[in-house]
């Protein structure tokens, strides 16, 4: 069997910024990879974290973030060593990224096609015949008829679809190795949504490339991973296969995610879950779980310490001081209380 290249390999990626409260612990610890061809799922609330570990990567926070990792490489490069100015001409190259409203990251006042030709020509891909090329065969890969057309129009002449199309073609300009996709369907529409997702899901397939994908929905999640993180409070709680995760969840607030997604047909029957709370603050002391006041398990070893992760097996872990056995017993109860 072929062993699959690593990407981006992580390990006790921590950010921490200085805050007048004291200092705001952004990620706190976080361990991951990605090899080539694969998708992994960074899922969660808003303020627990994912976007920051994002830009983290792409070396986009801001100034009054310190960033500190025990690694941090892209396809064997030490990304913790190199310059501001080596960083630049990877961005945009060998790692993009989608954000979440395209028309922000769009310049309004350019046409698309001088927009996504620039990134080819910046990073020394080709001239400006290639560039147009270049751009015209992505449009086409990324569903948008009429290529030539749209190449000459500007941004706030398209749809948000189009708009995002767009944006997933400029990530692909000079074939990254790595694509990180920061909700790019939340300014969207469902049904929009569903084509994007689709697209940008069959482009990584057939581009082998690796792929980072923050969401909240658990639907998104089920559709595309390969790999999933469940991020709470700026920590990872549970990571494994998409199908693991998603079959066996065994750290209480995952199980609380999955209760909280509507089953298809079961209008008016059940109640759908939720989870009680909300995130604590990130700013200050961080001793115990910070799941706690919100986990209908608590117990006393959950106030105190640093609740480590338990590893199953290779890519397989969960944040809990309960065993394995005490988390499927009280998912399985949470089942049987929901259907009754």
């Amino acid at each position: 069997m072929t062993t699959k290249q690593k990407v981006i390999d992580v390990q006790n990626l921590t950010v921490e910024i200085d805050v007048p409260a004291g200092t705001l612990h952004a990620v706190s610890g976080i361990d991951f990879h990605v090899n080539q061809g694969e998708t992994l799922c960074i899922v969660g609330e808003s303020g627990c974290g994912k976007s920051i570990t994002a830009l983290a990567l792409m070396n986009l926070l801001p100034k009054k973030a310190k960033l500190s990792a025990d690694k941090l490489d892209l396809q064997g490069r030490n990304l913790l060593t190199i310059s501001p100015g080596e960083f630049a001409s990877l961005r945009g190259d060998r790692m993009s990224m989608i954000f979440q409203d395209p028309m922000t990251s769009l310049n309004p006042v350019y046409r698309v096609g001088d927009q996504l030709e620039e990134v080819y020509i910046h990073h020394g891909k080709g001239g400006r015949k290639e560039a147009a090329e270049r751009a015209e065969f992505l449009l086409e890969k990324v569903g948008i008829s009429a290529p030539k057309s749209r190449l000459i129009q500007y941004p706030h002449q398209l749809s948000g679809g189009l708009r995002q199309r767009i944006m997933i073609a400029m990530t692909l300009m000079c074939d990254p190795a790595l694509i990180i996709a920061d909700e790019p369907t939340t300014a969207l529409d469902v049904t929009i949504q569903a084509q994007i997702l689709n697209t940008l899901r069959n482009l990584q397939r057939e581009f082998n490339t690796a792929m980072i994908l923050i969401t909240h929905d658990l639907g998104v999640v089920a559709r595309v991973a390969d790999n999933v993180a469940v991020m709470y409070a700026g920590k990872f709680v549970e990571t494994g296969t998409a199908m693991e995760v998603f079959t066996q969840p065994t750290h209480p607030y995952t199980q609380g995610l999955i209760a909280c997604i509507p089953t298809p047909g079961n209008s008016g029957h059940g109640r759908l879950g939720s989870i009680p709370g909300i995130v604590p603050s990130l700013i200050g002391d961080m001793d115990g779980c910070l799941f706690r006041n919100r986990c209908a398990s608590v117990r006393a070893e959950c106030e105190v310490g640093i609740t480590p992760i338990k590893h199953l097996s290779e890519g397989r872990g969960y944040r809990c001081v309960m065993s394995v056995e005490e988390c499927m017993k009280r998912a399985q109860v949470q089942i049987l209380s929901e259907a009754s």
